[in-house]
């Protein structure tokens, strides 16, 4: 869909597509999600696009909040969220539940609800559960608005640590020893759900990774080095979901790689490098936003090595059934061979983050970056495809 598409009234002139920018969200990561929505709205051409900023409270209140991305920041270590840009502490937003009609609606108690004007595109930069995940882009598909990303399926897919992993498997891409407790498990038998987590270090070693199943930027993994430390892990991964993922620790290199979709189809950036953080005992949360350690861009890698990484990137968007945008991440292990650790649907999207760095290496710059996957969505419809 391109700007001469839109709908004008016979008496009206041309007008810019309007894009809903959301973010902050019901997840542990609400707060990386409104500086990755800042970095957005810094970067969005105004003479192209008129903009809307929403809010999503960390309760599930949907709301105006000022254009300000200078205030979006972390600013003392601290992450922002979204009551403090809250144009009210009452009113709310409406997205429209009918494909035919687009508009946004703002209610507040006591007042006549006021037209906000019609959405031709949404830019979710929520990260984690509750709008990352599938959630947000199926009322957007119920709504027949078009979205920058992945679509239902891609996004759960891609929140669901063990469900990509599966998909990855059945498409023939490796991925390392894991195990999965589901909250029924551990309600039922925890002894069981231990040892299952116990055998796998008899496998593979320690230490073990102890991770939420369904979340992202890091929060609530421990690096567990032995015994000791398990039952607090399990318990910190569990304060952010119910279904948790143990991992085997690979020996090897991070990389990443970064997926674009083009006109012809997606391709892959070139690909960057984690160096272990001297600070952290891995690449923690607070290694990649507080202390926002560096990667190496591009990465020190042989020709054959970049060309195989790119490729792999490319084939886990293909299975994942991506849209939009993908992060795809790697270790590069000792024997040579690129295991796939992730994908993220919607990664870190602030100029400093991984992703970006990665194509203004690749020659695209941020504004440039988030032009296209504006032009992206708009040219794709919702519902079946």
């Amino acid at each position: 869909m391109s700007t001469e598409n839109l709908p004008q009234s016979p008496d009206q002139p041309q007008r810019k597509p309007r894009v809903a920018v959301v973010f902050g969200g019901r997840s542990s990561e609400h707060g990386i999600s409104m500086v990755t929505a800042g970095a957005v709205l810094r970067a969005i051409d105004r003479t192209k696009y008129d903009v809307l900023p929403i809010g999503i409270t960390q309760s599930g209140r949907w709301v105006l909040t000022a254009d300000e991305p200078e205030r979006m920041a972390i600013t003392e270590r601290r992450t922002p969220n979204v009551e403090q840009l809250a144009e009210s502490s009452e009113g709310g937003v409406v997205l429209p539940v009918d494909p035919a009609n687009r508009e946004v609606v703002y209610t507040e108690p006591g007042s006549v609800p006021k037209a906000l004007g019609e959405i031709d595109v949404v830019f979710p930069v929520l990260h984690g559960p509750y709008g990352e995940d599938g959630t947000l882009q199926g009322l957007l598909e119920l709504s027949g608005v078009p979205y920058v990303g992945s679509g239902v399926l891609a996004s759960a897919v891609g929140q669901d640590k063990e469900y990509m992993k599966r998909v990855f498997t059945s498409f023939g891409l490796k991925v390392g020893p894991y195990v999965v407790i589901r909250p029924r498990e551990w309600q039922q038998d925890e002894s069981a759900a231990r040892k299952k987590i116990i055998d796998l270090a008899g496998d593979h070693g320690w230490p073990l990774f102890v991770k939420p199943a369904r979340a992202g930027s890091s929060i609530g993994i421990t690096k567990v080095e032995d015994l000791s430390g398990l039952d607090d892990a399990i318990a910190e991964a569990q304060r952010h979901d119910p279904k948790i993922l143990v991992e085997a620790a690979l020996r090897g290199r991070e990389i990443e790689c970064g997926v674009l979709e083009f006109e012809d189809g997606p391709r892959a950036s070139v690909p960057a490098e984690i160096p272990p953080p001297d600070a952290h005992a891995y690449y923690d949360f607070e290694a990649k936003y507080i202390d926002s350690t560096p990667g190496i861009v591009p990465a020190p890698l042989t020709p054959e090595e970049t060309a195989d990484v790119q490729r792999l990137a490319v084939d886990a968007y293909e299975a994942a059934s991506c849209e939009g945008l993908v992060r795809a991440d790697f270790f590069l292990t000792e024997d040579g061979e690129f295991v796939i650790n992730e994908i993220n649907t919607m990664p870190g999207f602030t100029p400093i983050s991984m992703y970006p760095q990665m194509w203004q290496a690749s020659g695209i710059g941020y504004a440039d970056l988030v032009d296209r996957l504006i032009e992206a969505a708009l040219r794709r419809s919702t519902g079946l495809r």
